[in-house]
């Protein structure tokens, strides 16, 4: 008989097994913050010159713009609507000090430590009217203050676990059980990320990790961790020209420091006039409007729509469909999930009673033009418990009798 061939291992991924995930804006004072999530999710969260204006954070629900989505609603016509959503929390401002409790740093800090991504906000703009709280404009330093104060708050955490874990582990002596081998283990590990973030002073998020050692970070919640997307405050006219001094440099920095993450740069000013717009034709108007006061040779459009599904694909987030006349829903799911998972954001009785999963692609009912011409073509299939669902996938879930485990 052949030997069986090694099924492929997914290394886990950083962060939290949920698929109730949170975005979180992280900046200094003053750089645009909550007129950032004002714009973002039309709400009225105070936006003040002044530093600490936001001292709760505010939290609000975004719909994630997907044209995939839109036509399945309008192939289906359904009753019912429901979009996949990210949620956004709006974190009042770090200074320099914060891991120290400069500001109101501790209580900062913490509201960080409870979301599972940051879009890290700098400023890039003039303005007299609005101070600075380091005094003069240099986004490349801001960068650098937020990165130290969550790298400094976790050394600051990793210290004292180390120093307390190492009493733990120095009485087990040598041999024990294999409990005891495993703290030893678990004890390498976190010895290893004291190296890399508080020797070395890097990220825990840019190590190269395996899947052990990722399951053990994942149970320290660092700020380190969290995946970052820069989000670079311009003025109109800047956006609009898509020029400005700071952008090469804070580019730079990026690629030097954390090589991969995405940086979007965008206008605050311009997306908080657009959305107090009540209509398509204002908005449109206004946008127009930009385009001839700055002399833009192409059409100036909304950011906002490219930052929240660039905030949810940070989080390794994706969705299924499913779809129907009742019905247009997209389900959130964390990438490397499993059908009978998937299905248990359904519903739990789903995946207990987990039978199969039918599943046809939305190109492929694109394409076709029905579920019958899919089914026709042979690309309408059936898949088990080890299917790992891919984004977009239009699922149909068949599930067994639940039952209570009595004997009747």
């Amino acid at each position: 008989m052949p030997p069986k061939k090694d099924a492929k291992v997914e290394k886990p991924m950083l962060g939290r097994p949920s698929n109730n995930l949170k975005m979180g804006i992280v900046g200094l004072p003053n750089v645009g913050k909550s007129s950032f999530f004002n714009a973002l999710t039309n709400s009225s969260a105070r936006a003040e010159n002044f530093p600490f204006c936001t001292i709760d954070p505010e939290e609000s629900r975004v719909a994630v713009p997907d044209p995939r989505f839109d036509w399945l609603c309008d192939f289906y016509k359904p009753s019912s609507k429901v979009p996949a959503y990210l949620t956004v929390i709006d974190i009042a401002g770090l200074v320099k000090g914060a891991h120290e409790g400069q500001g109101l740093g501790n209580a900062f800090l913490s509201h960080i430590k409870a979301v599972d991504g940051i879009f890290h906000l700098c400023r890039a703009f003039e303005d007299s009217d609005v101070t600075h709280v380091e005094g003069d404009l240099d986004p490349v330093r801001d960068l650098k203050i937020i990165h130290e104060e969550l790298r400094l708050k976790d050394e600051d955490f990793i210290n004292k676990q180390v120093e307390g874990r190492q009493r733990d582990v120095s009485r087990l002596g040598q041999g024990g059980t294999a409990a005891d081998k495993a703290k030893k283990e678990e004890f390498e590990i976190w010895k290893k990320v004291q190296k890399w973030v508080c020797e070395d002073k890097k990220d825990a998020r840019d190590g190269d990790w395996n899947g052990k050692e990722i399951e053990v970070i994942n149970q320290m919640y660092l700020l380190t961790a969290k995946p970052v997307v820069y989000l670079v405050n311009l003025s109109e006219r800047d956006y609009v020209r898509k020029k400005n001094k700071w952008l090469v440099k804070i580019k730079q920095w990026i690629d030097e420091n954390h090589p991969g993450d995405i940086l979007i740069p965008y206008s605050g000013a311009m997306e908080c006039t657009l959305s107090e717009k009540e209509t398509a034709e204002e908005k449109e108007a206004y946008l127009k409007e930009l385009q001839t006061k700055f002399e833009s040779p192409i059409p100036v459009t909304t950011i906002l729509p490219k930052i929240i599904v660039t905030g949810y694909q940070a989080l390794q987030l994706i969705y299924f469909f499913t779809g129907g006349p009742d019905e247009v829903r997209a389900w959130t799911i964390r990438k490397q999930t499993k059908a009978p998972q998937a299905a248990g954001v359904i519903h739990s009785d789903f995946e207990k009673g987990f039978v199969m999963a039918e599943v046809m692609t939305y190109e492929d009912l694109k394409s076709a033009g029905s579920e019958a011409a899919v089914k026709a073509a042979g690309k309408y299939v059936q898949k088990g418990k080890e299917y790992v669902v891919q984004d977009g996938d239009i699922l149909y879930f068949k599930a067994g009798r639940i039952t209570d485990g009595k004997k009747k």
